[in-house]
């Protein structure tokens, strides 16, 4: 597969002498979904500014479709790689939702026309028709974040990079988000990149996961990442919930090989397992169950 993103031997250090990135290598394929997960302070804003050339390191270098980024002009690099930020209030600073998702077009130097399609298919995209004459500041947060997002996708970046896209969103808003990020990357071939610390939604997000604390100090699958418990505690991070709660059900005597990560994981689990039992699940208490309640960190439990 094609590179999209090279990184090799990437350090950063604030001008007050913060240490935020140390030694990064990573590579990201064209068309991937990619994580970055890490407690808050591993550097993972800092190295999204990276990609599109906001910050440049003190050290090492980023490529981005096998050139270096300071060798790239701006344009260049805008129609590479959009970055949604993690706060919409500083993305969106224009008097209406057309001119905010406009911006970025008319930058490009689009004709009228042109600009005109793309901020209709964009909010199209993210549920927004009608949206065009409304004031930005004055939407909802989750309405904050899907205008983020068109002023990204009205460029037609070939690269998506999304800072905590989940994050303070109401479960409505969190699921229809999801759904649009997966049919940029399934139906458009947008190579997803995403920082965060939402475990709960990286197994449904992503197909790898760079794990990040100033340096990277792990890489997998989903699976492989949230089995890693060493990784986890030496990260500062927890597995999903969906996971704790299989983990549980296996204390009472629920059997399952491979502990399910996500919702559609669960029920494929779930059905896999009616259908093969005769249409019942049987669970029995073992002695040490009265204590699970109170050993809510799974992943400390080695098997």
């Amino acid at each position: 597969m094609r590179e999209v993103i090279t990184i090799n031997n990437l350090s950063y250090t604030y001008p007050d002498g913060t240490r935020a990135l140390e030694n990064i290598n990573m590579k990201v394929y064209e068309g991937e979904k990619i994580g970055i997960a890490g407690p808050n302070g591993a550097g993972k804003t800092t190295l999204l500014l990276h990609f599109n050339g906001i910050l440049n390191g003190s050290k090492g270098e980023v490529k981005i479709f096998g050139k270096k980024i300071k060798d790239k002009k701006r344009e260049e690099i805008i129609k590479d790689v959009g970055v949604v930020f993690q706060d919409p209030d500083d993305q969106l600073f224009m008097p209406t939702v057309f001119d905010d998702v406009a911006f970025g077009p008319i930058n490009l130097g689009l004709n009228k026309k042109e600009v005109r399609e793309r901020v209709k298919e964009a909010l199209s995209k993210l549920g927004l028709s009608g949206y065009e004459e409304r004031c930005s500041h004055h939407l909802s947060f989750g309405e904050k974040k899907r205008v983020s997002l068109a002023t990204v996708i009205s460029m037609k970046s070939r690269i998506l990079v999304l800072d905590e896209p989940t994050a303070n969103l109401d479960p409505g808003s969190r699921m229809e988000l999801i759904k649009v990020i997966k049919s940029l990357n399934k139906e458009e071939k947008v190579t997803i990149i995403i920082a965060t610390h939402d475990v709960n939604a990286l197994p449904e997000l992503v197909d790898r996961i760079y794990v990040l604390k100033k340096t990277i100090i792990g890489e997998g699958t989903p699976y492989q990442v949230f089995s890693n418990f060493d990784l986890l505690n030496k990260a500062n991070l927890d597995v999903p919930e969906i996971f704790k709660l299989f983990k549980i059900l296996r204390c009472f005597g629920y059997n399952c090989e491979k502990l399910p990560l996500s919702m559609q994981e669960a029920v494929e689990q779930l059905t896999k397992t009616i259908r093969t039992r005769g249409g019942h699940i049987h669970l029995h208490i073992h002695e040490h169950t009265h204590t699970i309640g109170t050993k809510l960190k799974i992943y400390e439990h080695h098997e």
